[in-house]
């Protein structure tokens, strides 16, 4: 590709009153907030973004297949964007991480929080996988990934290989096709990882996103204090990572429930890898269907996990996730002994964190429990929180005291 790509090709101006989610400290200008472009090129090419008053707003990717109209880059309009910009940005999340996190496993790249929209970098051990999500971003890929490798190499990081897992559909949205596959010569797609003392095989080619879920990576390890001599449920496990969790902390026995064969499939072999086969045990299940019948059965639990995926990814549909959420919730608590904890979580953003909460009270309240707060958390540090990008925040993750009412 030319260098033609760090050229500024368009001008975009808002209407009077747009763009207030970019002047309030995002990084997002949607369709319906702009007045006029002026220029062409390709979609995906650099874009001059300014306010209705001529006032240079900063430097963007202009799509015009997608709503989200211009993905911003800078927000200095002096800024030239270079390769070596580029690098500049890789670098500086690469030693954020270094700070904040352990860096054997973790997310390198988090797209708008780190400034760099629409990609996502995960690193297992010496294995990358990419996720480019945003035509702008993704002519950039090639000088991102060289960036990481020699930020890596500083460090004594040699990579194996990167692997691609472009394959989600919201690509189609930016009017891009879904991709997977390797970006560097084949290697053996099962990786091997070490998180918080618990062995992990990694699917990079298959397992669900990027291979493995590492922005509950401390919320995990939160639970582990809460395991020792315990009996613990562990709800929508995937490939077992809180049921390893509770098992690595001394549990007495461990149940992990997920519909997905190939993922409880993995969760097995996961439980060989840390000596764990005897105390912590999968199933495969619908866990709606699966909770009444344990009800039923007066099985009661010291600890009990609950980690669904997202049950809404729009805003039109929180209304059906709160019912979700709730009669989660509600299954839950009913088989948490007297005095023992409930671990739950939502990864949507669109329940934020007062109607999380609310909705929390709800299924406590209607089931006749009454819970004490231990702790409250978001997502690991390198899956960072932009104030005013309100998609980076996600994950909600509360850890409760069941006590029955008294």
């Amino acid at each position: 590709m030319s260098e033609d790509r760090f050229a500024v090709t368009r001008t975009v101006t808002l209407k009077k009153g747009g763009g207030r989610s970019l002047k309030a400290g995002g990084l997002w200008v949607y369709d319906n907030e702009i007045d006029t472009v002026v220029g062409g090129g390709e979609n995906g090419a650099l874009a001059a973004v300014k306010d209705f008053d001529g006032y240079p707003m900063g430097i963007g990717v202009y799509n015009e297949n997608s709503t989200i109209r211009v993905r911003m880059l800078c927000r200095r309009p002096e800024t030239v964007i270079t390769e070596e910009f580029l690098r500049e940005r890789v670098r500086a999340a690469w030693e954020y991480r270094k700070k904040t996190v352990d860096t054997s496993s973790c997310r390198v790249i988090f797209g708008e929080a780190d400034w760099l929209p629409g990609i996502v970098v995960d690193k297992f051990e010496d294995v990358c996988v990419i996720q480019s999500l945003s035509l702008g971003t993704d002519r950039f890929k090639d000088v991102i990934l060289a960036a990481l490798r020699d930020v890596f190499a500083e460090d004594g990081i040699v990579l194996r290989g990167v692997y691609e897992r472009s394959d989600a559909k919201v690509r189609e949205l930016e009017g891009m096709e879904r991709t997977k596959g390797f970006l560097t010569e084949p290697f053996d797609t099962n990786v091997m990882i070490t998180e918080n003392g618990v062995r992990y095989e990694v699917d990079v080619k298959d397992g669900q996103k990027t291979g493995f879920f590492l922005d509950q990576k401390y919320n995990r390890l939160a639970i582990q204090k809460l395991c020792a001599g315990a009996t613990v449920l562990d709800c929508f496990t995937h490939t077992g990572s809180f049921a390893l969790n509770a098992g690595f902390a001394g549990a007495a026995d461990v149940l992990g429930v997920d519909a997905s064969e190939l993922a409880i499939r993995q969760a097995e072999r996961n439980a060989e890898l840390n000596g764990l086969s005897e105390r912590v045990h999968f199933t495969v299940a619908d866990v709606f269907d699966l909770l009444p019948k344990l009800e039923e059965e007066g099985k009661r639990f010291d600890v009990v996990i609950l980690d669904p995926p997202a049950f809404t990814k729009s805003r039109t549909a929180t209304k059906q996730a709160i019912k979700g959420y709730r009669e989660i919730n509600m299954r839950g608590l009913k088989l948490v002994k007297d005095g023992g904890y409930l671990a739950t979580c939502s990864c949507s953003h669109f329940m934020t964190p007062e109607l999380f909460t609310e909705t929390i009270g709800q299924a406590a309240r209607s089931v006749h429990r009454r819970l004490r707060q231990v702790e409250y958390r978001t997502q690991a540090p390198d899956h960072p929180i932009l104030w005013s990008a309100d998609e980076s925040y996600y994950l909600k993750f509360f850890i409760f005291q069941v006590c029955e009412e008294r």
